[in-house]
């Protein structure tokens, strides 16, 4: 599943799913948390079922309440979702318990995407979420939530840019997805008509290493999706490292074009065409 880009859309208005296929996004994630107000909880419930029986275009994903995981599963989880995305995930457990839950409710097919720093006792168990389940589909992270917990008075400086605190955690969500051998998806840029700081906040977390990105908006999606498409010209150097280590299969070191090139190059040139392709 290509998850370069994952728009949120209120999982009491799916009607708007029609206009995030045509944004071009990878996957929808209809939201039963954040979006929704409280007394709209059960019909956004019943209106995600509802639009999950039909057919559909790309991959939908469910954002559950960890309040009410229980009631919000029991009437999704029989309409077959592509994915679940687990708020407020605390390590390798509850990414167990989830597993269990679905399977319980007799789905096998289910991914899980975790959202895995919005509580301070997260940030303890980053390291625990690689062996449990073959569901785990990649780790991201947000902000909001952990702020409000420890009193921070914000979690970004006046330019934008994450404060100490938070851009370690943002590199601690990186490093655990990596650990954990699945994609690591970038959080929400929330400053809608800022289209240069999108951009470059996106093209930092692919530089950087993450896979792909959330959006909360459609018209955030082709700055995403190109952000962490490969280029022609970076696809081109990965095919000839490639190219180059097929050519000389005992050689622990090469020299392309003045580079000395070794295993963790060839490493990079094999996920920068893996991208490309759409893995």
């Amino acid at each position: 599943m290509r998850l370069r880009s994952l728009l949120f859309v209120p999982g009491d208005r799916p009607d708007r799913v029609g206009k995030a296929a045509a944004s071009g996004a990878d996957a929808v994630i209809l939201d039963l948390e954040d979006s929704v107000a409280a007394e709209k909880k059960v019909e956004a419930r019943n209106s995600v079922a509802a639009f999950l029986a039909a057919p559909r275009s790309l991959p939908v994903f469910v954002r559950i309440n960890s309040a009410a995981a229980e009631q919000d599963l029991a009437a999704v989880v029989p309409a077959k979702p592509d994915g679940i995305v687990l708020p407020k995930a605390e390590g390798g457990q509850a990414l167990k318990q989830l597993d269990r839950r679905l399977a319980a409710l007799g789905d096998t097919r289910a991914a899980i995407l975790p959202i895995v720093t919005e509580t301070p006792a997260a940030i303890f168990v980053l390291g625990s979420y690689g062996g449990i389940t073959s569901r785990l589909c990649g780790l991201s992270w947000g902000v909001e939530d952990l702020s409000a917990a420890v009193n921070a008075a914000t979690a970004r400086e006046a330019d934008g840019r994450y404060t100490p605190p938070f851009e370690t955690v943002r590199a601690l969500a990186l490093f655990a997805a990596r650990a954990a051998d699945v994609p690591a998806i970038e959080t929400i840029y929330p400053a809608l008509d800022d289209e240069q700081g999108l951009k470059a906040y996106a093209e930092r977390g692919r530089r950087d290493g993450f896979s792909g990105m959330l959006a909360i908006h459609p018209a955030q999606i082709p700055i995403i999706n190109e952000a962490f498409t490969p280029s022609t010209a970076e696809a081109e150097w990965a095919t000839r490292v490639v190219d180059a280590f097929a050519a000389n299969p005992h050689a622990g070191v090469l020299n392309l074009d003045g580079q000395m090139l070794d295993a963790p190059h060839l490493a990079r040139a094999r996920n920068i065409l893996n991208r490309a392709g759409g893995g």
